[in-house]
């Protein structure tokens, strides 16, 4: 009933012998059934993914239908597990190198070490999860660089296999999805971030895990069979883990529930209409878009209760990633206090004032201009280094990707509209924040999503029959990756002068 609605219509004109025989003309049948049949594709819960029958922009209309591409018929899964095995045994190589802390391990692996003890807090203007990862490492392997790393080697595995699983149920298109696991693999951002023991890694998987989950709950046919409203509630568990990890995912995760808003007034047919709504009419369409629980994105599940799910939950779970902080012999935490330490953080955040060599802008990190050498130095018997860096050919190639995406947004394409706004939502919480002292890797998240545009406008053009520029994109992809590999994962160098080699430009240096 879903796809007779709106803009399947042709499909009747084309095969309908029926109104043929009759004479009638279809669009005077149209004029007098359609309404009907919007009625009962709402009744009966679907009619997300058709075209909206109210009056509105093709721009507006896209959040309408994100996520609901047609699906391929092989699952990536295996591909996609493939992909992952081969990132994480290369990420074990040299884990344990350099067998010192390096860049900002020298902040995070003490206060991991007072959260194994419960002794005080340190490093208080961060969350505790990344710490406290850093800390099971530490239990189960030793306090060493390998126990150090290791948790976040396992984050970035399990991360980048929950964005390829994202990637499918958003796209429904095997080689996308395969594409954006290889690209994500292989920008270098990601594999830098997976070997180093730091926060970052936890924040962002976990953002994985919950996109993927907002994926699987937005598919009506898997959600009614596995049930939605579990999906719902692991996208706010997850969500509330990542800003545990880190508040860099904040912005990104208001989406899923407007975007839950906005369908679900599409389903119901609340977004516009013909005909003139009465005043005494908007209390009753109101209440109607709050409790209505037959009707998408998810059924079963009130817009009511996926505030709760993806508004109120995720801070429930964020507040108890402090839950070690409770026992610390030196000024423990209290409840009382839990919400004026989230203040306490804030201020601490916004103190940090002190230049810094490698501190950079956001506008930089788009062009890919200001990296960072998380190491640079005779050690472990060799001169190594670790460059923190995107790669320099899929950080330019994935910016007129993104400009694709955007114009076929403006044009109501639902996910490349997706990918656009992530990307600005993740940038934007740098570009306005008033923190003065940044850095390069605050660009992971909107590296991702550039990779997802550069996959998604491969993808369709490799599906379409158009091959030449997905083999171009993986062969140089992949012939950078293997040139850049030791200074990204702290390989031995030629001697002191080894890094002008990748320092292609003089701020690289």
């Amino acid at each position: 009933m879903a796809w007779v609605a709106g803009r399947h219509w042709r499909v009747i004109e084309r095969s309908c012998p029926v109104v043929r025989f009759m004479g009638v003309p279809i669009i005077e049948l149209r004029q007098r059934c359609e309404p009907d049949l919007r009625q009962a594709t709402h009744r009966a819960g679907f009619g997300v993914c058709a075209t909206p029958a109210m009056p509105m922009s093709a721009f507006l209309a896209a959040p309408v239908r994100v996520l609901c591409a047609p699906f391929q018929r092989r699952d990536p899964l295996l591909g996609t597990l493939v992909i992952v095995a081969v990132f994480f045994l290369l990420g074990l190589c040299r884990l344990a190198i350099p067998s010192k802390t390096m860049f900002d391990e020298i902040h995070y692996i003490p206060a991991a070490r007072r959260l194994i003890e419960l002794s005080r807090r340190l490093n208080p203007e961060h969350p505790l999860l990344g710490k406290e990862m850093i800390a099971i490492g530490m239990r189960l392997f030793g306090d060493h660089p390998f126990g150090w790393r290791f948790p976040n080697l396992v984050l970035g595995s399990v991360g980048l296999f929950a964005g390829a699983r994202a990637m499918w149920w958003a796209s429904g298109s095997r080689r996308i999805s395969l594409l954006f696991a290889f690209l994500i693999a292989t920008d270098f951002i990601w594999f830098v971030l997976s070997r180093i023991a730091m926060l970052d890694m936890a924040m962002a998987s976990m953002l994985a895990l919950g996109l993927w989950q907002w994926a699987l709950s937005a598919r009506g046919k898997w959600a009614d069979r596995r049930g939605g409203r579990i999906h719902l509630i692991l996208v706010g568990t997850f969500f509330g883990l990542s800003l545990g990890g880190k508040w860099n995912g904040a912005p990104l995760m208001v989406l899923p529930g407007l975007l839950f808003a906005w369908q679900r007034a599409a389903a119901l047919d609340l977004l516009g209409s013909a005909r003139p709504v009465r005043a005494r009419a908007v209390p009753g369409a109101v209440l109607r878009w709050i409790t209505a629980t037959r009707a998408g994105p998810v059924r079963g599940v009130s817009l009511a209760e996926a505030g709760l799910w993806l508004g109120l939950w995720p801070v429930v779970v964020y507040l108890a990633t402090f839950a070690p902080q409770f026992f610390f012999k030196v000024q423990p935490l209290t409840l009382g206090g839990l919400i004026t330490w989230q203040r306490y953080m804030l201020q601490l955040q916004d103190s940090v004032v002190k230049p810094h060599r490698y501190m950079s802008q956001w506008w930089q990190w788009i062009l890919n201009l200001r990296p960072i050498w998380f190491l640079y130095e005779h050690i472990d018997g060799e001169q190594r280094g670790v460059l923190m860096i995107g790669n320099p050919f899929t950080m330019l190639a994935g910016l007129p990707a993104l400009g694709w995406c955007a114009w076929k947004g403006w044009k109501g394409e639902g996910l490349p509209a997706l990918i656009v706004v992530l990307y600005v939502l993740s940038l934007i919480f740098w570009a306005m924040n008033g923190k003065p002292v940044q850095f390069y890797y605050h660009y992971e998240l909107a590296a991702c999503f550039l990779m997802a545009a550069l996959a998604l406008v491969v993808g369709r053009w490799w599906d379409a029959g158009l091959v030449w520029p997905g083999r171009v994109v993986l062969l140089v992809t992949m012939a950078v990756f293997i040139g850049f590999y030791p200074i990204i994962s702290a390989g031995p160098l030629p001697g002191k002068k080894g890094y002008l080699d990748y320092a292609w430009l003089k701020s690289w240096r």
